[in-house]
């Protein structure tokens, strides 16, 4: 009798939690037919990886929650999206071999409300220093998820307590940091770099002009080499009008090479897909990213970020639980972030002991290998 070809269904509700889902898709062997479900916006990462399915929901937001994004979101469509998505689940029951969820408790709970079940579930942004799963999560998750990847022991631990088949097997975020063919030693000029990570969203250019901004009002003597992770879909053009810099485009035939932005006082070397190479050999970074701002934490970068007034209070405060000494907020003033900067490059000791803190909280490697051979098996 002819083998039956494995059917599996991922799910992922935002940007962050598509990559890494698509990552995991990508190391799965070519007999196993994959698609996916981004439950909130395009799902861009799933391109030339599998199929994509289901009806999209765009909301302003996102799915990055700011002051006010909620009732935002419900005027933009929420409510009603939510709907199409749980009639789409209701749909898909019984016609795949497993349901692989990456993303946060809102999958689980929609799965419940769809009566579907997840097979694997791989909660990616909570950890035991700043969050644990209440009532309902934990009900949600018991309900519908067979299985569940946490990222600590410690919320491991607290789901098998309540009766869930939970395990830790690290941080899929630091599996999944992007490293490349990138010559780093050939634009060192300087005794230190700087490494800027300015988000993926609507704000990436205005958060890189503040950077920017308060880079130029830290001593001369300190200037440091400066490297950018540039996300997919930012406009360069962009990025040039907003600081007020010269675009120069790549000389080298290298993809991740992006060329430079450069005024009078600074030039600032573009990458793209090679964060880890630009993290690892950063003294500081400036992090404005969501998740390669936590991987520069679990790469032993200490890093400073900026508070914005939209910037949601509670996760702020669940962002310090996490990052510990191995992060400094500070409020959007260039002064104040020149200072914090300054202090940190002439201080390599505490910037050791920042980084040493970051890699204990953000966790190891491992997740990866071991949700692939879960699939497979």
């Amino acid at each position: 009798m002819e083998k039956t070809q494995k059917k599996i269904l991922f799910l992922s509700n935002g940007n962050g939690e598509d990559s890494m889902a698509a990552a995991i898709v990508a190391k799965l062997p070519n007999d196993i037919l994959v698609e996916a479900y981004p439950l909130i916006g395009f799902g861009n990462s799933y391109k030339n990886i599998c199929p994509i399915v289901g009806p999209r929901l765009h909301i302003p937001s996102e799915g990055h929650r700011k002051v006010g994004s909620i009732a935002k979101d419900i005027k933009g469509g929420m409510l009603a999206g939510t709907f199409k998505t749980i009639r789409f689940l209701r749909s898909i029951k019984g016609k795949y071999d497993k349901i692989v969820a990456v993303g946060d408790s809102v999958t689980p709970i929609l799965s419940v409300l769809a009566g579907i079940k997840i097979d694997i579930y791989l909660d990616v942004y909570k950890n035991s220093y700043a969050h644990r799963y209440p009532g309902i999560e934990r009900w949600a998750i018991k309900k519908t998820c067979n299985k569940v990847y946490c990222r600590d022991e410690n919320l491991a631990t607290s789901l098998r307590q309540a009766g869930v088949n939970a395990i830790s097997k690290g941080n899929i975020m630091l599996d999944l940091v992007p490293f490349g063919q990138y010559d780093i030693a050939c634009r060192r000029k300087n005794k230190f770099a700087l490494t800027l990570l300015p988000g993926s969203r609507k704000a990436t250019a205005k958060n890189l002009k503040f950077q920017i901004d308060a880079i130029k009002k830290i001593p001369k003597k300190l200037y440091p080499d400066i490297f950018v992770a540039v996300a997919s879909g930012i406009s360069l053009e962009e990025l040039a009008k907003e600081t007020s810099m010269e675009y120069h485009p790549a000389k080298t035939d290298n993809k991740s090479d992006l060329g430079t932005l450069s005024d009078n006082d600074l030039a600032l070397n573009l990458t793209s897909n090679v964060a880890g190479n630009i993290i690892e050999a950063a003294d500081l970074v400036l992090g404005q990213a969501g998740t390669l701002t936590f991987q520069a934490l679990g790469l032993g970068r200490p890093v400073i970020s900026f508070i914005v007034t939209s910037d949601r209070a509670k996760r702020i405060a669940d962002e310090k639980l996490l990052a510990g000494e191995s992060r400094i907020f500070v409020p959007q003033n260039s002064n104040v972030l020149s200072e914090e900067i300054s202090s940190l490059l002439q201080n390599k000791k505490e910037r050791d002991r920042m980084g040493e803190i970051g890699k204990s909280r953000i966790g190891s490697t491992g997740t990866l290998k071991a949700v692939v051979a879960d699939i497979i098996n």
